[in-house]
């Protein structure tokens, strides 16, 4: 109540004009456009948990590609108010938090989200301070000093003017926004320490200190980043890393319903969107969604019936006249009718091409006043640029900041470019040149900076979206000749052996050309059923990869064998393996080669494959050396891997010892039967298991399945049935590993362990002692338990049968299903309702650790059904209890 107390004064006196300052948003647009409310359009996020704090290299449009396919499938989503809170069986607060995501997916909005319902006092109210930062704000105060106090009041003048001058009795949450975009020396290495908030130093030394926990260690950290720059941290400063994944299909619905109130509208959006492959894949970030949004609704009032935008670089051309026609109106007094591109525009235009181009080499995305002049742009003409095209270009200042400019997105910036490009070439009689000079260089990019760029810059060629800009293109080019040889030249450049990435760019660069040939073919030869792998040319194999990676079905299942039970079929669809969740490979005649390139796949930060079926191939012990590699890789999530008749021995197993055993491994189940481990594997595979850091469930080796908890083969038992213990309506056979329920009694000799009375019982001769596991098959209707041996023979029910007793510990299997009993109470299990006349049951108990377990048998694995957790104060015995004539238990052999 008190802590409540101080946030709400604090909050009332300090912040008043919090909660306004973060209810309304700038969807993409500067703040001389129009905002919106967040609460309004804000859809939720999918942030999932995990990820290594690393740089990804790739063009984020591959990533946004690779994430656009398992969206729906990834990890559970964290609530923003929720970024702070630890996860189950987690002990240690959460004081750092490094959270991941490509530019425009949402990363800016979410903090404001968490500011404001903070503000709201909706959530986080143990914090008493929100203070949000962006980098591009710090940036400016490269040069100057400031303690961490001086700091904060630079920034938020209130709390100055109250006095403010600690927060060390305070809960205070620092949001440092878009790391990425940092142009601040931090040295993580080298940096002086400081641990007081009133002495002055330079700004990246200040946030050094404050985000390696040194200067007010209690504070909690938020920081946002692309992530080509999340490696800029050290792992050890960081308590969690968080992904921002963008929007899943349904959630990009959800955002246009909320956009278009008439449901008639938002349908046709959606609808149309879902017919181009390329514009559903970008509606992947929010910022995207907010371009269609705009552009969509304006085509649709400006002329019904006519036709929407079908590429990236015809939504972009479309999204420029829009900003024109805008301009004309708003702040030249014309009409809309009149020509949207005057001389006064162009000049931008033409300007704002050149600093898109010139600073995305240098790969700047922000711009300050040097960034400006070396374009030859000053900084009233950025403003009047920033005022006019406040959905182009936008001008940031923070409080008493120097000015700050960007395009509203990467991908904006990049269609600039080539608009520049274009404009300058345009002239040119051999273009198709330059457009092969540009194929070329987008190739040779390691990791496609240039593939959004290259798909622009062919797509102005086409003389439909030229026409578009008419008036801004003051001469049009690129007769059809041209592009039909740029068309030739890409698949020439298809057929060469290139990484499925580039092949996946150049199918979108024949997209923007309107040329579907290629594609068509395969699909076609799909259709009917007719599809020969072993004919296919190597274009015709990136068709078919395309074509399987831009399918609307989730690749949850990936059979090799509906194309081509062959090593060159796997090598040539890997792609497709990549972003499956399961993948048969069984009986395809794959080989140590497979191995190394599935190696690849599992160590892919992009790769979705959690299932992996590679039974009956010749992998060998070579093989599974590089598979093995690929386990132990962090991006590895594999649950369950197949090696079932791959020829592996213990130096194979000796490899998958150490892949099961790293700290990042998944792998919950591993079969190896139908293999030679030997002694010494199947021994170096049960130490790996016992390991608390091993998460292995399932093994399979031999040619019969067995499965672990976290126990060896010393734990199987060998039990013994106690003749003396069995009541003389229980009969044995088959060596006295099976007891039957008779009516007629049995002439058994009086002994004071014999159980008397109904249910007939009785119990096996050998104690249990430390970690012990057996199975038995039961017919009709009997109890599996463990007992002390002191239990009362004879008796009431409450003291005499196992399970109605607190020294007594039963499992009940019937036709009615399966329920446990322990002191006379009654549970249902997780299959309390499956019924069935027989089965087979396992048990395991670890006595130091007090656990009892129970399992049903299936016919490859064991399914859980109850655990008690208890402590066992007498040495424990297996007992039985048949319930009603010819009911029946037998031993298992293990």
């Amino acid at each position: 109540h008190i802590q409540c107390l101080i946030h709400s004064t604090l909050y009332f006196f300090l912040f008043p004009g919090t909660s306004k300052r973060f209810q309304r948003v700038f969807e993409g647009v500067s703040k001389a456009g129009e905002s919106t409310f967040l609460n309004q359009i804000y859809t939720e996020l999918h942030i999932t948990e995990g990820g290594a704090a690393e740089v990804n290299e790739e063009h984020e449009v591959r990533q946004i590609e690779a994430a656009s396919r398992t969206a729906d499938r990834a990890g559970t989503s964290i609530r923003p108010g929720d970024i702070f809170k630890a996860s189950p069986g987690r002990s240690q607060p959460i004081r750092a938090v490094l959270t991941k995501g490509v530019a425009g997916i949402g990363k800016t909005v979410l903090t404001q989200k968490f500011t404001l319902d903070w503000a709201e006092d909706k959530d986080n109210q143990d914090i008493h301070f929100a203070f949000p930062f962006t980098f591009r704000e710090l940036n400016v105060l490269k040069e100057k000093k400031f303690s961490l106090v001086g700091l904060v009041h630079h920034f938020f003048t209130e709390t100055k003017e109250a006095g403010l001058c600690s927060f060390e009795d305070f809960q205070v949450v620092f949001i440092l926004d878009g790391l990425d975009e940092c142009r601040l020396p931090l040295d993580f290495q080298h940096t002086e320490f400081l641990t007081e908030v009133t002495e002055s130093t330079s700004v990246d030394v200040l946030l050094t200190n404050l985000i390696r926990g040194k200067l007010l260690p209690s504070a909690r950290l938020w920081i946002t980043t692309r992530p080509a720059a999340a490696n800029q941290i050290p792992a050890d400063c960081v308590d969690r890393v968080t992904e921002v994944r963008g929007f899943t299909d349904l959630q990009k619905e959800e955002y246009f319903r909320r956009r278009f109130r008439e449901e008639e509208q938002a349908s046709r959006i959606i609808s149309h969107i879902k017919t181009s492959r390329s514009l559903h894949i970008m509606c992947h970030i929010p910022v995207f969604c907010w371009i269609t949004a705009t552009v969509l609704e304006k085509v649709l009032k400006s002329r019904e019936g006519g036709e929407l935008p079908k590429t990236l670089t015809q939504m972009y051309i479309h999204h420029l006249v829009v900003q024109a026609k805008v301009k004309t109106v708003k702040y030249d007094g014309g009409a809309a009718t009149d020509p949207h591109w005057s001389p006064e525009s162009r000049e931008m235009m033409e300007s704002l091409g050149k600093l898109a181009f010139e600073e995305l080499q240098k790969g700047n995305l922000i711009f300050y006043e040097p960034d400006l002049t070396g374009c030859g742009i000053d900084l009233r003409a950025a403003s009047v640029y920033s005022g006019m095209l406040t959905q182009i270009f936008r001008e940031e200042s923070g409080l008493y900041q120097d000015k700050v400019f960007c395009f509203i997105h990467l991908s904006l910036q990049e269609f600039l470019a080539a608009l520049h490009v274009h404009q300058t070439f345009i002239k040119k009689p051999d273009l198709h040149l330059l457009h092969q000079r540009a194929v070329d260089e987008a190739l040779k990019s390691p990791n496609g900076h240039l593939d959004l760029f290259l798909r622009f810059l062919l797509g102005l060629s086409l003389p439909t979206n030229q026409s578009l800009l008419r008036g801004l293109l003051t001469q049009t080019g690129s007769s059809s000749q041209t592009n039909q040889k740029t068309v030739q030249y890409i698949k020439k450049k298809l057929s060469e052996s290139l990484s499925a990435e580039r092949s996946i760019n150049l199918f979108h660069c024949l997209n923007e050309l309107n040329d579907g040939s290629l594609v068509e073919e395969i699909q076609q030869s799909l259709r009917s059923g007719r599809l020969s792998t072993e004919e296919l040319s190597p274009a015709q194999w990136s068709a078919l990869v395309f074509i399987l990676l831009s399918s609307e079905e989730d690749l949850k299942e990936f059979d090799l064998k509906k194309y081509s039970a062959s090593e060159e079929a796997l090598l040539k669809l890997l792609p497709v393996v990549k972003a499956s969740s399961k993948a048969l490979l069984s009986s395809c005649g794959l080989s140590e080669r497979s191995c190394g390139a599935l190696s690849s796949v599992l160590s892919s930060q992009s790769s979705s494959l959690t299932h992996l079926d590679l039974s009956n191939n010749d992998l060998q012990d070579s093989g599974v050396k590089l598979l093995s590699s690929g386990l132990e890789s962090p991006h590895c999530n594999l649950e369950a891997l197949s090696l079932s008749g791959c020829l592996v021995s213990e130096e194979g197993c000796a490899s998958l010892v150490s892949a099961v055993s790293s700290k990042s491994s998944h792998l919950r189940e591993l079969d190896l039967s139908y293999n030679h481990p030997g002694a010494s594997g199947v021994e170096k595979l049960f130490a790996a298991v016992e390991d608390p850091q091993c998460g292995l469930d399932t093994l399979r080796y031999g040619h019969t399945r067995m499965t672990f908890l976290s126990f060896s083969p010393s734990d199987f038992s060998q039990l013994e049935l106690d003749t003396n213990s069995m009541n003389r309506r229980l009969k044995l056979s088959n060596n006295n590993r099976k007891v039957t329920r008779v009516e007629e009694e049995q002439p058994y000799p009086d002994h004071p362990d014999r159980f008397e009375g109904w249910p007939p019982q009785l119990l096996c001769r050998n104690d249990l002692s430390g970690r012990c596991y057996w199975e038995v098959e039961w017919s009709g209707g009997v109890s599996i338990s463990v007992s002390y041996r002191g239990i009362r023979r004879r008796g009431d029910m409450k003291e005499c049968v196992f399970g109605r007793t607190d020294q007594s510990w039963s499992l009940d299997c019937s036709y009615q299903g399966y329920y446990v009993w322990h002191n006379d109470r009654k549970t249902s299990t997780s299959s309390s309702s499956s019924s069935s006349s027989s089965g087979r049951v396992a048990v395991y108990v670890d006595c130091p650790a007090g656990s009892l377990s129970f399992f049903r048998v299936s016919s490859d694995s064991l399914i859980h059904l109850y655990t008690f957790n208890t402590t066992f104060s007498q040495p424990l015995y297996a007992g039985f209890s048949l319930w009603w004539s010819g009911c029946s238990v037998s031993l298992c052999p293990l």
